[in-house]
C-alpha cells in the first residue's frame, strides 16, 4: 500500500483532543507538513497553550492511530513534532512607541519654578547627546514658548503615513509643543477639565515626535484631571517633583509624591528637585542666603525615601535668561549651566536605576 497524506489524515480523525472532544484533524491541529519517505512518516501538531497538559497524550494517541489504521510497519514514533501558537505580542504600553522614557515634571503648588526646571533640564539632556522632546502640559498657564523665545511660532501640519501630524518646534536641541502656540497669550484660557484633557491628548498623539530618549512633560501644578489623563493615556517612566524649601511648598510636594506613589496611580518617583534652595547675589557668588528656609527639600526626600536630584539656587540670571527666551542651561560652562547638567546626569542615573529594578512602564488602569 502506498502511503499518502490523505491516508494519514483519515487515520488521525480517530484521535480526539481531550480538552474539547473534537478530532485533531477538523480542529486544525494537524499541520500541512506531512512528510512521507518510504515507511517513515512525520508531521506536526499545533497546540494553543504553551506546555499543553494534553500534548504528550495526544502525540502518543496519534502514533498509535497511524500504526493501527495505516500499518504496523510505519515508522512514526518520535516523528510527531509539537508546535505551539505564538503568544500574542503585548499591547504597546505607551502611545509614543518610539520614545524610550517619559518623565513627568510635577509640583504640588504653583510658583516653585517647575517650568524653569523642565526647560533647563530638557536642554541639559540634549547637550549630553540625548534626543529630547518637551511637552508644555500646563494647559492653563503655558510658559515654555516664552522661555524658549518661540512665542510667535506656529507648528505646521505634515502628512505622515496618511495622517496629519503636528511638527514640533525645535530649538536648543529640544522638540517642543505647547497649547501656547494655538491660543491668544493675552487671553485667559477657560476650559473645563474634559476639554483640557482632550487638547493635551491631541498634542501628544498628533505630534510627530519621532525617536526620543526622553519625553519631558511640564505638568500643571497640583493634582487633578490632567495628571490622571496622562497616567491613563501613556506609560510614564517616572515623575520628578519640584519644590522650594519652605514648609507650605513642602506640604504640597508631599501630596504630589503621594499621588504618584499611591496604589491607584503607582508611578515611580524618580526624585525631588529643591528649587530656590538659597539666594546667591551675582556680586557675592560665594554667599548663600536661605530666604525660603534651609534644606527643606533635602529633608523631605530623606523622609519619603526618594532621591534628591538637585538643589538649584535662586540666581537672578536664571530669571533673566528665561524671560529673554534663552534658558540658562544654554550658556556653556557657567556655574548654573553646570548645575543643570549635573541635574540631568542625576536624572539619567535615576531613570536607569528605575528601568533596571522596576516593572516595565505601562499605562495606569483607573477603576471607574
Amino acid at each position: 500500500m502506498t502511503i499518502t497524506p490523505q491516508i494519514i489524515l483519515d487515520a488521525l480523525i480517530h484521535v480526539r483532543y481531550p480538552g474539547t472532544g473534537k478530532d485533531i484533524v477538523s480542529s486544525g491541529m494537524v499541520q500541512d507538513n506531512i512528510r512521507i519517505e518510504g515507511n517513515k512518516v512525520s508531521f506536526s501538531l499545533l497546540f494553543e497553550k504553551v506546555n499543553d497538559p494534553f500534548a504528550k497524550s495526544v502525540v502518543k494517541a496519534s502514533e498509535q492511530a497511524i500504526l493501527t489504521y495505516v500499518g504496523e510497519t510505519v515508522e512514526i514514533k518520535g516523528n510527531v513534532k509539537i508546535v505551539q501558537k505564538e503568544a500574542p505580542k503585548p499591547k504597546p504600553t505607551s502611545i509614543l512607541l518610539n520614545v524610550k522614557n517619559i518623565i513627568a515634571i510635577s509640583s504640588g503648588k504653583g510658583g516653585v519654578g517647575k517650568s524653569t526646571i523642565s526647560s533647563n533640564l530638557s536642554i541639559a539632556l540634549a547637550s549630553l547627546g540625548y534626543k529630547v522632546g518637551l511637552l508644555d502640559a500646563d494647559i492653563h498657564g503655558p510658559s515654555l514658548p516664552k522661555m524658549f523665545g518661540v512665542e510667535d511660532a506656529h507648528p505646521i501640519l505634515e502628512e505622515i503615513d496618511g495622517k496629519q501630524m503636528l511638527m514640533p518646534i525645535e530649538k536648543y536641541g529640544v522638540k517642543l509643543l505647547s497649547i501656547g502656540f494655538f491660543v491668544d497669550p493675552t487671553q485667559a484660557l477657560v476650559w473645563r477639565g474634559a476639554v483640557s484633557s482632550n487638547a493635551l491628548k491631541q498634542l501628544i498623539t498628533d505630534g510627530n515626535w519621532g525617536e526620543l530618549d526622553y519625553f519631558v512633560m511640564d505638568l500643571p501644578p497640583g493634582t487633578g484631571d490632567i495628571h490622571l489623563t496622562l497616567v491613563q493615556t501613556m506609560g510614564i517612566t517616572g515623575a520628578i517633583v519640584v519644590t522650594t524649601p519652605q514648609d507650605v511648598a513642602l506640604a504640597d510636594a508631599r501630596k504630589g509624591i503621594n499621588m504618584f506613589t499611591g496604589e491607584k496611580v503607582n508611578v515611580p518617583v524618580l526624585g525631588l528637585v529643591e528649587n530656590m534652595a538659597w539666594f546667591t547675589p551675582a556680586e557675592l557668588p560665594e554667599n548663600k542666603y536661605y530666604i525660603f528656609g534651609k534644606d527643606g527639600g533635602k529633608r523631605l526626600a530623606e523622609e519619603l525615601n526618594v532621591p534628591l536630584l538637585g538643589q538649584i539656587p535662586l540666581v537672578q540670571s536664571i530669571r533673566e535668561c528665561g524671560d529673554a527666551g534663552r534658558p540658562i542651561a544654554t550658556d556653556e560652562d557657567t556655574i548654573m549651566s553646570l548645575a543643570f547638567r549635573e541635574l540631568a546626569l542625576n536624572v539619567v542615573a535615576s531613570v536607569d536605576f528605575r528601568n533596571a529594578n522596576f516593572e516595565a512602564t505601562k499605562k495606569v488602569e483607573m477603576a471607574k
